[in-house]
């Protein structure tokens, strides 16, 4: 599995690390995003991913090229759920191969941040108290930030 994907069903992160084995790789690095039962104080109940598909593969599929011409990578990939999901389900996965592990971390942060931004992903929320709301909308008009190309390695409050 190489490239960018959606899946109606439960993400196998398993089949991806497979995917990834390389023997030239000295670290694999994944990142998965879960569905919590909070956001701004609300509590959650589910939410609902939709996708214009066509152009999210086209743009995630650029965006790992973009990652594999940018890292020394040996292997890159990402599936995004969509539909609707439960408290812990897991929403998105990354996963990539490095030769060395600084250059796996920073290109995973990457390609998930780049996702978040770029691609037209749209997620709704469904709280306890009956409301539901479409979230991060207004967040397309501003840029990610990427500290990868110095290798700084900073803890973040969340994810």
């Amino acid at each position: 599995m190489t490239g960018f994907r959606f899946s109606s069903t439960p993400i196998d992160t398993e089949a991806g690390r497979g995917s990834l084995q390389d023997g030239a790789a000295g670290g694999y690095v994944s990142f998965e995003g879960w569905v919590r039962d909070h956001n701004e104080g609300l509590a959650v109940r589910r939410l609902e991913y939709e996708a214009f598909v066509e152009l999210a593969v086209k743009e995630g599929d650029r965006i790992v090229a973009e990652a594999m011409n940018r890292f020394p990578l040996r292997g890159a990939c990402c599936v995004h759920r969509i539909g609707e999901l439960a408290i812990g389900d897991l929403a998105v996965w990354v996963g990539v191969s490095a030769v060395h592990r600084g250059e796996a971390f920073d290109a995973c942060r990457y390609i998930i941040d780049e996702v978040k931004h770029r691609l037209p992903i749209w997620k709704k929320e469904h709280y306890v108290n009956g409301d539901s709301g479409w979230v991060n909308c207004e967040r397309c008009a501003t840029a990610p930030r990427h500290d990868h190309d110095s290798h700084a390695h900073r803890p973040h409050a969340h994810d």
